[in-house]
């Protein structure tokens, strides 16, 4: 899909993305301190499973695991040099889930460091993305899913980066405050304006809290930009089992669905769920969307 067609896509209608993926598969047997991207290419079917039901609830685009395969996440298992296969892997395991019948992207996230003053900090991050993103690109995505990031500059860093290297469609979510400010530096308008000047095609918010707190985000960033508005957010805040550890979140699907009409109603046209969502909250949400 081209830029321009998915912006023609994108303006014919409400768009459905999947849910959530880490959650899910740490219910079906992640462990705690391993790579989950090597993890899931060692163990397919629960993400085949997974983004298959997706599909039959209604998404249209469907996220690659490949949300930590930059090389500095997966040095921290000596996993570096394995960055170009595992990627190749992951989306070849997400084209087979979906089969044609809904897109896949290829997911870059936040390293968990902010960028510093040091102008060679920005450089570096530019050059950890690019080596992703030409990973991704190789390997066949449809578009990219830059997701999860805390901040402004590191945003604009996988921009960047992504383009670069291809002219794919890029859809930038960064985890904000229900204030609209991110962790590390900026703000949500100061999120969509930037993206948008560098050349991204959709901009929002994902992970976070969950829909009922982040309206005004979400108008926020529909205010400050041209862009289509991302919105995929949390099934509510988690909280913690005191005794497996595990978090729970807090909204069911019916609810979750609701609140995010109100979403789409404050400017979001690209939805779908973080944290704690499933398949049963896109089927819910597709329906809400459907039938009211």
């Amino acid at each position: 899909m081209t830029r321009q067609e998915f912006s023609q896509w994108c303006a014919s209608g409400v768009r459905l993305l999947d849910g959530a993926t880490g959650t899910n598969m740490a219910k079906a047997g992640l462990p705690r301190g391993v790579c989950t991207e090597a993890w899931i290419a060692e163990h397919p079917e629960p993400l085949l499973a997974l983004q298959r039901a997706y599909v039959e609830a209604g998404s249209e685009i469907v996220y690659a695991p490949t949300f930590g395969a930059n090389r500095d996440s997966l040095a921290k298992f000596g996993l570096e040099g394995e960055l170009t296969a595992l990627n190749r892997a992951l989306v070849a395991l997400s084209k087979r889930a979906t089969d044609g019948r809904a897109m896949v992207a290829g997911d870059l996230t936040t390293t968990g460091k902010p960028v510093t003053d040091d102008p060679g900090d920005y450089e570096a991050r530019i050059a950890l993305y690019r080596e992703q993103a030409l990973a991704l690109a190789a390997a066949g995505v449809e578009m990219f899913a830059v997701e999860t990031m805390m901040g402004v500059s590191e945003t604009m860093a996988a921009v960047e980066a992504i383009r670069s290297v291809s002219d794919l469609p890029v859809l930038c979510t960064l985890s904000l405050q229900s204030d609209g400010k991110a962790y590390f530096d900026g703000s949500a308008e100061e999120a969509a304006a930037a993206v948008e000047a560098l050349g991204a095609d959709a901009v929002g918010i994902n992970c976070s809290a969950g829909p009922d707190q982040l309206e005004s985000v979400v108008a926020m960033m529909h205010r400050a930009c041209g862009l289509p508005i991302v919105a995929k957010p949390n099934a509510g805040l988690p909280v913690i089992d005191e005794i497996t550890g595990e978090a729970r979140y807090s909204m069911d699907a019916e609810t979750f669905a609701r609140h995010m009409l109100k979403l789409h109603q404050a400017g979001a046209t690209i939805l779908g769920g973080c944290c704690g969502t499933t398949p049963v909250y896109i089927r819910a949400l597709h329906e809400q969307l459907t039938h009211g």
